[in-house]
């Protein structure tokens, strides 16, 4: 894992990723997990997104005035992450890596899909005493099990009607409890050792200079073609994690 190629991968992946969400605002832990998976395996990659992942989304969730009144809210569905992600973490030791590798493809499938097809999501704020704990449990397990965040996290965050800054706003919130909730699951089953956790610390500097770029070159391009292309390309990776997944497992 300390090998200079690890680290070249570990530092290209982070950049991209903090790129990434410099430009449209989310994306770094699953741009990274997908990219880290790839190359080095899920759990490893699991460990390795948490101090970015963390410091990045804590930074969008402190930005804007709607933190509190975010929190008063989506509790609910922020305290099932949480103790889902706990709950869904277990299986890393029960279940065989390949399969929870085929799952986090088959997640980045649905999510690139729904985000490039773009179907009407209705408004469910409604029903959401109940939808949300129920969300936010069915999150944090997928969370648990795959260190994937956004199924059906993000979809049901982004079914509440809430303006833009404050869902991106509310976006690195529910991000922050789920890095802090795996870190926790990772930490308590020894999944995290303290060569990952430096490599993972160290991950933050070419995550927050790509965030930087990204940002600055947010104006210069067409968000709707980035989102495109940025989906078409996981869409692309998330069937190459889960084919190769269901080989190794195969095999």
């Amino acid at each position: 894992m300390g090998s200079p190629e690890s680290l070249a991968i570990i530092g290209i992946t982070f950049f991209v990723a903090g790129f990434v969400k410099g430009v449209i605002g989310l994306g770094l832990p699953t741009v990274s997990l997908a990219l880290l998976t790839a190359t080095v395996g899920l759990i490893p990659a699991m460990g390795l997104l948490i101090v970015p992942s963390f410091v990045t989304n804590v930074w969008q969730a402190i930005q804007g005035g709607a933190l509190v009144s975010i929190l008063k809210r989506l509790w609910p569905f922020l305290a099932a992450t949480f103790i889902g992600t706990l709950l869904g973490a277990k299986g890393l030791t029960g279940f065989d890596a390949s399969l929870l590798a085929a799952l986090l493809g088959s997640l980045l499938i649905i999510y690139a899909g729904l985000n490039l097809h773009r179907p009407k999501v209705p408004d469910v704020s409604r029903i959401e005493s109940w939808l949300g704990p129920l969300a936010g449990a069915v999150t944090g397990v997928l969370t648990g099990l795959t260190g994937s965040f956004v199924v059906p996290g993000v979809m049901y965050l982004q079914a509440l009607a809430m303006p833009r800054d404050t869902l991106i706003q509310a976006m690195g919130l529910s991000f922050t409890v789920s890095t802090v909730a795996l870190a926790i699951a990772l930490n308590d089953q020894r999944l995290i050792s303290q060569e990952l956790g430096l490599l993972s610390a160290a991950g933050v500097v070419p995550a927050i200079i790509g965030m930087m770029i990204g940002q600055r070159v947010r104006g210069r391009l067409s968000e709707i073609l980035f989102l495109r292309v940025f989906f078409a390309a996981l869409a692309v990776l998330g069937v190459y994690i889960t084919a190769r997944s269901l080989i190794a497992y195969a095999g």
